[in-house]
This record gives structure tokens, C-alpha cells and sequence, in this order.
């Protein structure tokens, strides 16, 4: 962090504009973390493992909100995703405990190879998960189902980067659920597995709540936005999908050539 009051604002702006774009994309698809976890460390300076829990406050205001307003317009069923709560759940308690004893490089390692595997994963067919389709939900097998989302819960402990994306795809592909359900239990399952992160990354001391905070206003505000207006325009995650895209790519380069 800068001494310059001046330089200090700005990247309290940037940071609260980072959140917003941040809960945009997420509301709409999935991935905004990326956003926010180059912020915290690339802009703030954080401490990679410092940055990782600091950035489950915004997420946890976003989802929060998220969640409410799908509730109210109608579009979340709960009861749809319990089967696969339990192990998502067990799952993240591994991730969180390990995201609690690496050490900050060892997270910035981990950081940069997963940017380039979610760089992959948004530019190959992310049609199949990214577009408003609808059908029939058949119930997938728990043989494939259970261990995918025990991984996925693990995952999700250690980084959330990506998660919504990955947790789409686990339910339109593996599960066979609609899209659209899908996102919303998205939305409801994030808010469940942040909220229990959260609670132990700061009983262990590693949230920044100033930072954290600057970061869930915007990402806040931008949860509301995504919801809203990807209700209402059907190109809203086009245009999300392509600003995910520059800025995965961004980050990429910065963190193996710069």
C-alpha cells in the first residue's frame, strides 16, 4: 500500500470498483474472485493467503444479497440442492483448513497456475454453461455426482476464485439441472460454504476487514446490478463473459511475464 494519501484513495476506488465488476460477472456466471483476488494482492499488496480470506467478505455480501433476491422473485428452491450441500460442505472444511496453513508464496504459486486452467476453462465452450438454456432434469449419478462435489467443496475452501463456474458445470452437466435453478442454488451454496470460511479465516487473524469491506460495498452493489439486469437483458452475460475474459488474460500476463 502506497503512503500517498492521494495514491491511497484511488485504489480504495479501484477496489470498490473491482468488487462491483466483481459481483456483476459473478451474479451472471461466475469467476468474479479473479477480479478481486488480483486487486487484493497485485493493487493492495495483501499477502496471497491474507488476500484469499480477505476476499470471502465481498463475496459473502454479494451472495447474501444474491440469495434474498432470488428468494423473493421465486427463482431459488432449496429443498434442490440439499442433496448436495453435505458434501460440499465436508469437502470445503478440507480446503479451508488448508488454505489456513500454506504460506503466502506457496498461495501465490497456486494462485497463478489457476488462473491459467479458469483461463481455460472460460474460453473452452463456456456456451454450455454461460447461456440461458432450459429443459428436462434428470438426476445424475451419485457414483459421479458426490465425488465431484466433495472435490468441488474442497476447492472452494481453498480458493474461491472460480467456483461458480465450476459449481455450474457440476450441476448442468453432472447433475442435469436447468441453468437457470442452477444459478440461483449457485448463489445460496457460496453464501452457506463463504459463511463458514469466513468465520475460521478470522478466528485464525488473516481477514484485512478494512479492505475487505471497501471491497464487499461494490461487490454489493454489483450483486443487486447483475441480478437486475441480467432479469431483464438477455446479453447481460455475453458482455459480462467477454470483460472476464480481458481481465483473466490481464492477470495472466502480468503475474508470468511482468
Amino acid at each position: 500500500m502506497p503512503d500517498n494519501q492521494g495514491e491511497r484513495i484511488v485504489l480504495y476506488l479501484l477496489a470498490i470498483f473491482g468488487g462491483f465488476v466483481a459481483g456483476v460477472i459473478n451474479m451472471l456466471a461466475g469467476s468474479g474472485s479473479i477480479i478481486t483476488l488480483s486487486i487484493l494482492t497485485e493493487l493492495m499488496g495483501l499477502p496471497g493467503n491474507i488476500a484469499n480470506a480477505t476476499n470471502r467478505v465481498g463475496v459473502l455480501a454479494q451472495t447474501y444479497i444474491g440469495t434474498a433476491t432470488f428468494y423473493k422473485h421465486g427463482k431459488l428452491n432449496i429443498k434442490n440442492g440439499l442433496p448436495y450441500l453435505g458434501p460440499l460442505i465436508v469437502g470445503a472444511l478440507g480446503g479451508i483448513y488448508l488454505a489456513t496453513i500454506v504460506s503466502s508464496a506457496e498461495f501465490i504459486i497456486v494462485f497463478k497456475f489457476l488462473m491459467v486452467i479458469m483461463l481455460l476453462v472460460v474460453l473452452v465452450k463456456p456456451q454450455r454453461w454461460l447461456t440461458n438454456q432450459t429443459g428436462d432434469v434428470k438426476q445424475g449419478s451419485p457414483w459421479i455426482v458426490i465425488p465431484a462435489f466433495l472435490l468441488l467443496g474442497v476447492y472452494s475452501g481453498f480458493i474461491q476464485m472460480g467456483m461458480g463456474v465450476f459449481f455450474l458445470a457440476a450441476m448442468v452437466l453432472g447433475a442435469k439441472f436447468e441453468l437457470m435453478e442452477a444459478n440461483a442454488l449457485k448463489i445460496f451454496v457460496v453464501a452457506v460454504l463463504t459463511t463458514i470460511a469466513l468465520s475460521v479465516f478470522a478466528w485464525k487473524g488473516l481477514v484485512d476487514w478494512k479492505i475487505g469491506g471497501l471491497i464487499a460495498i461494490g461487490q454489493g452493489a454489483g450483486g443487486w446490478a447483475g441480478g437486475y439486469f441480467g432479469s431483464r437483458y438477455a446479453f447481460a452475460n455475453v458482455w459480462a463473459y467477454r470483460l472476464l475474459v480481458v481481465v483473466v488474460v490481464g492477470v495472466v500476463i502480468k503475474l508470468f511475464l511482468w
